[in-house]
């Protein structure tokens, strides 16, 4: 529900859990991607029903998202990404406090964001190769540059249905299906049900909050994976 009505935290939550349960980095990465999946066709669908997508922003999110999607699979099945995980967490902390300052002390003024594909390339990068991240980097920065938040929500839930597909075949292919656990059953349950719910919030809660919970949820989620980064 959250990651549907702020457009992240889906991936991160579930993913830090999970690992904080025992579960491998990359086979927790490929369940919650799996569950992905299905939770971000339902949200996507609703978004498109309630008409927060902008198409053109999503023709420009969505061939990077993936390619980066796919280097991102290759880095977590090969690569050590504990060097790379504490700097990418201390910049979206600044960038969540960033957001919840404008979304308290100074109206939004809306206008097209200049900087997308490379968003969407790094934001496909983390999410596979960090188990999430898609969101917070796509979602956090495209309302930093003044793009509307239902229209950036909806449009970044609704590439990641594509994001998370290509990412899940890849990791069935490399890891195959033993990689997946009990624990992507429970998912897929929860999510399922709760992903309709977040449109209609992203619908109905007024620009400024919308920042402002934005912000608190990238912060307090970023910092509290920095912290277990760093233990």
């Amino acid at each position: 529900m959250v990651d549907g009505a702020l457009g992240m935290a889906f991936g991160i939550i579930s993913n830090t859990l999970l690992v904080t349960l025992g579960v491998p980095p990359a086979a927790a990465s490929a369940g919650v991607h799996t569950v992905e999946t299905f939770t971000t066709c339902i949200s996507g669908i609703s978004h498109i029903w309630h008409r927060n997508v902008d198409w053109r922003l999503f023709a420009r999110l969505v061939i990077p998202g993936i390619g980066g999607g796919m280097l991102g699979v290759y880095a977590v099945t090969s690569i050590p990404a504990e060097i790379v995980k504490p700097i990418v967490l201390v910049y979206l902390i600044s960038i969540g406090l960033l957001l919840l300052w404008r979304g308290t002390h100074k109206a939004p003024v809306e206008r097209k964001p200049k900087v997308v594909e490379p968003l969407g390339l790094v934001g496909g990068f983390l999410d596979a190769a960090g188990g999430g991240g898609w969101g917070p980097v796509v979602t956090s920065n495209l309302l930093v540059q003044g793009a509307s938040p239902r229209l950036t929500v909806g449009t970044v839930n609704t590439v990641e249905f594509f994001l998370t597909a290509t990412v899940s075949a890849a990791f069935i292919s490399t890891l195959g299906w033993a990689a997946f656990t009990n624990a992507t059953v429970g998912l897929l349950i929860g999510g399922v049900l709760a992903a309709p719910l977040g449109a209609l919030l992203a619908k109905r809660i007024a620009a400024p909050r919308l920042m402002t919970l934005v912000g608190v949820v990238l912060t307090v989620t970023s910092a509290v994976n920095l912290w277990t980064a760093l233990r």
